[in-house]
């Protein structure tokens, strides 16, 4: 019989890194009074001038719909993000960020690219680089590249 060995597990040690980074990054936003699924909704908008779907943030995050719900209604009640209706289908819940979410974001994203630098500090330039197209390798193998627009 084969028997796995867990931690030498590729999917397993991606599971457990991913863990890991989304931890040590919780704590930069936390002050903030927000959390993993409400970040993601935040810098997915955050990349954006103009209004999103809530379809189009789950598809880019990859989360579950009703914690997508979940993350905009306490960032609705924070004043980070506002709802508006779509012009074409009225059913569409289109988001954005507010004036206050975006000053957030912007506060944000130095600190978290301060962290990440931070955790990928034991990389040499070239292994950074190799790391990063790794990751795209991975991402594509899955069907994972980019977001598509809307």
């Amino acid at each position: 019989m084969d028997r796995l060995n867990l931690l030498s597990f590729s999917p397993f040690r991606l599971n457990r890194l991913a863990t890991e980074f989304s931890q040590a990054l919780a704590a930069d936003y936390a002050r903030f009074g927000i959390d993993i699924p409400e970040w993601r909704v935040l810098a997915t908008l955050g990349q954006h001038d103009g209004p999103r779907s809530a379809a189009y943030v789950v598809r880019c995050t990859r989360t579950h719909k009703s914690r997508i719900s979940r993350a905009v209604s306490h960032l609705i009640e924070l004043g980070l993000v506002e709802r508006q209706e779509s012009g074409d289908d009225r059913r569409e819940i289109m988001l954005q960020l507010t004036v206050q979410g975006r000053a957030t974001y912007a506060e944000l994203v130095p600190i978290l690219l301060a962290r990440e630098a931070q955790l990928l500090s034991g990389f040499s330039e070239v292994q950074r680089r190799d790391f990063e197209r790794l990751l795209g390798v991975l991402e594509a193998s899955l069907g994972m590249v980019g977001c598509q627009e809307e």
